[in-house]
């Protein structure tokens, strides 16, 4: 039970990313990324100055962790500038259904059945309608209007990619026994943040924050960069990790429920259809799985 509520908290805390995303899409988004990451890492503070040997992880571990955040949420940032937010939050949630359609080629075991193909299908399906119906892609525009958001989806497509590549590889090295502990997430955040600073420097002009814009950072890397890290860890160590998979995909439709109101959009029918889609193929590639303790969902 305690599991469960560990995963609704970072479903919940994961539900704000993109609508906190929006209101800070005029800060540069190697600027946004960096402040955002190391506020985060401040969590695993504490529990690394009483015992420095938690991030002591190997190089490839590293590597993959760092690569991770800072990949996943650059492009996330940077597609929900490019194109329309509501329809990139939607094409980015595919990460479940990747998750469960990628596992034969990283988990021994897993094999993909008939309703696998029908989920992927579905799933990419939705990924299509929100593409296409999110009125970005006009004809009739100038080159350059209507390759920005198509460059937006295609960076919303990459960041799912990269999480369920996370997760897998994650819980690989947890199956063969090379896991890490949960405080080096700090590290991983800690460390692409400082990247993504040195990013902001070299490529990205100076800017001015206000107050406000440092108050959504600090919201942006406590939470969602942050705290949701360790606490779907937690609930993923401690519980059933079918039902915590099960749970994650509240994660799409509380996202685009509150985006929708951030913004002010109304609900329209493309956009419904395909969220359902996407929500219903994530679902339905969970079931009849050959092992469904080996996939392990993380956003």
């Amino acid at each position: 039970m305690k599991a469960n509520l560990y995963a609704l908290a970072a479903i919940g805390l994961w539900a704000s990313l993109a609508a906190l995303g929006v209101a800070l899409k005029h800060v540069p988004p190697f600027l946004l990324t960096g402040i955002a990451l190391c506020a985060g890492s401040v969590l695993a503070w504490p529990y690394v100055l009483k015992k420095p040997q938690l991030w002591s992880v190997r190089p490839s571990t590293l590597a993959l962790g760092v690569f991770t955040l800072f990949g996943y949420h650059f492009f996330l940032f940077m597609g929900l500038r490019l194109a329309s937010a509501v329809e990139v939050n939607l094409v980015n949630y595919l990460w479940p259904l990747l998750i469960v359609v990628l596992s034969p080629l990283y988990l021994r075991g897993v094999k993909l059945r008939g309703v696998h193909l029908v989920a992927a299908t579905l799933g990419f399906g939705g990924a299509a309608l929100a593409i296409l119906g999110g009125g970005d892609l006009d004809a009739s525009r100038t080159a350059k209007a209507t390759w920005e958001p198509l460059a937006g989806y295609l960076l919303a497509l990459a960041s799912a990619f990269i999480w369920a590549n996370y997760s897998l590889q994650t819980k690989r090295g947890e199956l063969n026994k090379r896991g890490f502990p949960s405080a080096a997430i700090g590290l991983f955040g800690l460390l692409s943040g400082l990247a993504s600073l040195l990013c902001h420097v070299a490529l990205e002009p100076s800017v001015s924050l206000s107050q406000q814009d440092w108050l959504l950072l600090l919201i942006l890397g406590l939470g969602p960069l942050g705290a949701a890290f360790f606490l779907w860890d937690k609930a993923l160590k401690t519980g059933d990790v079918r039902q915590i998979g099960l749970l994650s995909y509240l994660t799409p439709l509380a996202s685009t429920t509150l985006l929708l109101l951030v913004t002010g959009r109304a609900l329209s029918w493309h956009t419904a259809l395909a969220a359902v889609l996407i929500i219903g193929a994530a679902l339905l590639g969970t079931r009849k799985n050959e092992d469904p303790a080996a996939v392990r969902p993380a956003p």
